[in-house]
């Protein structure tokens, strides 16, 4: 079972497009669990995240939330990003043979320009975080935010692609 936690503020449609794809995990059994974090929102991201049946949380100590959380893996996603087709079947075999994080494959359809490419570091948590709960544990610290999950994390490589949230705030 897999808990998806997701940190946003003022990003409603964003997290709408991300939870639309989580609900086929959800109905497929694979995901149990979904948190968002919110930093003070002043748009519908809490009426969004209610309407999906999303625990929401405006104040919060993240490792409560890692503690509480109902997946014995934890999926780290930005608020717009959504993992493509054959994600739910790769990360059930994936979390039921391996113990190392993982990340998702940047999508080959949604690539940032060649120029914005170069020089140019890549956001933490822009294709996913894929650990389990005992890992993130081990490292949750009160105040931490969800991107430093990923610092110093050596993760292996999904198959399966995810359209980063970049796309969407582009979109908007």
């Amino acid at each position: 079972m897999l808990t998806v936690i997701i940190e946003c503020q003022d990003q409603e449609p964003e997290l709408a497009q991300t939870l639309s794809v989580l609900v086929a995990g959800a109905v497929e059994g694979l995901v149990c669990d979904v948190v968002v974090l919110d930093h003070g929102s002043r748009d519908g991201t809490s009426r969004v995240a209610d309407a999906a049946g999303c625990r929401f949380h405006s104040q919060w100590d993240i490792k409560d939330v890692v503690q509480s959380a109902r997946g014995e893996w934890l999926l780290l996603v930005e608020p717009g990003a959504r993992p493509q087709a054959g994600w739910i079947e790769e990360i059930a075999e994936y979390v039921s043979l391996n113990k190392v994080p993982a990340r998702f494959t940047a999508s080959r359809a949604y690539r940032r320009p060649f120029l914005e490419r170069i020089g140019r570091s890549q956001p933490p948590l822009e294709l996913g975080l894929l650990l389990s709960k005992r890992q993130a544990l081990s490292v949750a610290r009160t105040g931490m935010r969800l991107t430093e999950f990923a610092k110093g994390q050596k993760t292996r490589q999904l198959s399966s692609e995810l359209i980063p949230s970049w796309v969407a705030r582009a979109a908007r």
